[in-house]
């Protein structure tokens, strides 16, 4: 089964509401709070490292500078991802997927690898891919992934190699286009996760008319939080799953 259970709280690059985003503590921060499901950003270095960041430089989130496509997993000792968000987190590393993947077996935790749109070429996509799929074979057997991806040429690569991991194509305003079922059904993708601004209850509706699962995102107001459930929405990404009321996470 392909799908997870109702009303799925994701804590969008980890608990980064109280934590420096994409960070292990971000993401250790889950289990204290009873949140099952966190979201994660992945890109590769020089020599096949899979790393976990949001962009595609290192500038807003660490104490370096400029494209991470250069480094070598010696590099990743000396770059601090956490000083910028409270003194409390000075010191927090950039952490690597393999990181990732010993918490999550460690925590019982689930997660959304989000695979960033590479911008290296084809090469380093090719490692990127080789390297998630090396990590995700680590994961213990109750575990449970999705893929997600704006790049949808790179998660149908990603789906080839894969095929009993559930993908989710991303969609925004510029992307979300009338052929969005078609690029689903050549993907073979199980899950749309779509822009909160483009969500209404036809568009959930429609998604599940054609035998899809929708996450929203992103989702930091919980008054809306509610009213996607209420629309029937699968699921919903949040920078504040520390302030949701305790019957959404059961």
């Amino acid at each position: 089964n392909m799908y997870y259970s109702d009303r799925q709280i994701f804590a969008h690059r980890g608990m980064s509401g109280i934590a420096p985003e994409n960070t292990l503590c971000a993401f250790r921060k889950c289990a204290d709070y009873s949140v099952q499901w966190f979201e994660l950003d992945v890109d590769v270095i020089s020599d096949g490292t899979v790393i976990v960041c949001h962009d595609s430089t290192l500038d807003r989130t660490t104490n370096r500078t400029g494209s991470y496509y250069e480094l070598s997993f010696r590099d990743l000792e000396n770059i601090d991802a956490g000083f910028w968000f409270s003194d409390n987190y000075i010191g927090e590393k950039l952490p690597t997927l393999a990181q990732v993947i010993d918490l999550m077996n460690e925590l019982d935790l689930n997660a959304n690898i989000e695979i960033k749109g590479c911008e290296a070429g084809k090469d380093y996509v090719n490692k990127l891919l080789n390297g998630i799929h090396e990590q995700i074979n680590r994961l213990n057997s109750e575990r449970k992934i999705i893929v997600s991806s704006f790049n949808h040429l790179i998660l149908s690569e990603f789906k080839r190699k894969m095929p009993e991991i559930p993908v989710a194509c991303l969609w925004d305003k510029q992307n979300f286009s009338k052929d969005w079922d078609t690029i689903m059904q050549m993907i073979g993708a199980e899950y749309v996760h779509l822009d909160k601004e483009l969500v209404t209850k036809e568009i959930i509706d429609l998604v599940h008319t054609k035998g899809y699962k929708i996450n929203v995102w992103t989702v930091n107001d919980l008054s809306i939080t509610n009213q996607l459930f209420n629309w029937g929405a699968d699921g919903i990404f949040t920078d504040n799953a520390h302030l949701l009321p305790y019957s959404y996470l059961e």
